[in-house]
C-alpha cells in the first residue's frame, strides 16, 4: 500500500476528533451486550463529528461496533447497496428534519470504513411511513434485535435519550422513549444527550457526569420545558451524563 493510501485510510477510519474534552470514559463502556445513546438537536455538524470520534476510538481498539441511525427501516436496503457500489448516499431518503450535508457524509464514511474490512454495522432503525407503530416502540424493537457480542451506538434526537419522564398525567398520557422502553425491557442503556444552553454556541464542550447537580436544570430547559412533565431535581436514572456545546471562552 502506498504511503498516500495509508494516509486516506487512516483519515477514513480514524477521523480526528474535532472536540474537545476526553471522552473515553464512553467509549469504554461501549460493550457487548449494552446500547448507548447519544442524543443531539439536529442538523449540528459538530454533533457528527462527536459522534464519528466515539466510532473512531472504538474501532481503534479492533472491535466491533453496530451504529443505529434514525433513518426509516425501509432504507436499509439503500444503505447495503451503497457498500455494494449499487447506490449512492443521496439515494437515502431521510427526513427533513434531520437531514443535512455533514449527516449524509458520515453515512458515506461509514460506509467506506465497512469497505476497508472492519467490523462495522450501520443500521437504519426508524419507523417509516409504512411502520403503524410509535416512532419510539419501532426504534427500540430494531435495537432490542441487535443486542448481542457487539455494542450498539447509536444517534438520535435528544428526546429519545430520556431514560425515565415524569408525566403531568392530568395533561397527557405521555408515552417512553427508546432509552425508556429498553429499560424497562432489561436492556443495559446508557444515554448522553448533547445539549446547546445557546444555540448558536458550539465552539467548546464538555462533559456533565449524571451525578453533577447542574446537569437537572439543563435536562428541564433544553427537554422538559417543551413537555408537560414534571421537571427533574436528579438526574440519576434519566441520563447517565451529557455534553454541552458552549461558547468559546
Amino acid at each position: 500500500m502506498k504511503w498516500y493510501h495509508t494516509i486516506l485510510y487512516q483519515l477514513i477510519l480514524f477521523p480526528v476528533p474535532l472536540v474537545a474534552g476526553d471522552y473515553s470514559s464512553i467509549v469504554n463502556q461501549l460493550k457487548p451486550n449494552t446500547i448507548t445513546i447519544i442524543g443531539e438537536t439536529h442538523k449540528h455538524s459538530e454533533s457528527i463529528t462527536f459522534f464519528q470520534s466515539l466510532i473512531s476510538g472504538h474501532l481503534k481498539q479492533n472491535k466491533c461496533l453496530t451504529v443505529g441511525l434514525e433513518i426509516a427501516s425501509n432504507q436499509q436496503a439503500i444503505i447495503d447497496k451503497i457498500k455494494q457500489g449499487r447506490a449512492v448516499v443521496s439515494d437515502i431518503e431521510i427526513s427533513s428534519i434531520i437531514d443535512h450535508p455533514p449527516f449524509r457524509k458520515m453515512i458515506d464514511d461509514l460506509v467506506k470504513i465497512q469497505e476497508k474490512g472492519n467490523c462495522l454495522k450501520i443500521i437504519a432503525i426508524d419507523a417509516g411511513d409504512d411502520i403503524d407503530l410509535n416512532r419510539d416502540e419501532w426504534m427500540a424493537i430494531q435495537l432490542a434485535d441487535q443486542i448481542g457480542e457487539n455494542p450498539i451506538l447509536v444517534l438520535l434526537g435528544g428526546l429519545h435519550t430520556l431514560k425515565r419522564v415524569d408525566w403531568d398525567t392530568s395533561m397527557t398520557e405521555g408515552s417512553p422513549s427508546v432509552a425508556g422502553i429498553l429499560v424497562s425491557q432489561g436492556y443495559t442503556v446508557r444515554s448522553y444527550p448533547q445539549i446547546w444552553p445557546d444555540s448558536q454556541c458550539s465552539a467548546g464542550n464538555r462533559f456533565i457526569p449524571a451525578d453533577h447537580p447542574e446537569l437537572p436544570s439543563l435536562l428541564n430547559s433544553s427537554f422538559i420545558s417543551l413537555m408537560n412533565a414534571y421537571e427533574y431535581k436528579t438526574a440519576a436514572g434519566v441520563v447517565d451524563g451529557a455534553v454541552v456545546w458552549e461558547c468559546a471562552t
